[in-house]
């Protein structure tokens, strides 16, 4: 038995109902090489593994953390190299994460900012209720 017949396989639209992708977005994924050829069912509509769906599911995380298309690219080709890669893969990631960990911090010291604005106009309105509420 193949792996196609004993797998549970998902249509594209499955596949874009799970991933939250569209079938165009699935269909450029392929195209550009982001994701490996997927298996073909007789009458040639795309067919995908789980596997297929576990890797999505990392791009997604990638793209979650704003990682340029470039980079998933050249993750990417560096995943099809196997092992041999595994140190080049290490390392985009760690990069990556630093930039995100960076972008992390910043957008937590912006949200603290915001925070500080809206206590100080509650205080304020309350200022002003108490002024006109006596």
């Amino acid at each position: 038995m193949t792996t196609m017949q004993t797998e549970k396989v998902l249509t594209i639209a499955e596949t874009s109902e799970q991933t939250g992708l569209k079938p165009t977005t699935l269909r450029y994924y392929e195209r550009i090489g982001l994701i490996d050829p997927v298996d073909r069912a007789p009458d040639g509509h795309r067919r995908y593994r789980q596997s297929d769906l576990a890797w999505l599911a990392f791009l997604l995380r990638l793209r979650t953390t704003a990682m340029p298309i470039r980079q998933m690219l050249l993750f990417a080709k560096l995943r099809r190299g196997g092992d041999a890669t595994v140190r080049d893969r290490l390392e985009l990631l760690r990069r990556h994460e630093t930039r995100v960990r960076g972008e992390h911090e910043a957008v937590r010291r912006s949200l603290a900012a915001i925070e500080d604005k809206i206590a100080h106009y509650e205080r304020v309105l309350e200022e002003k209720d108490g002024d006109t509420g006596g």
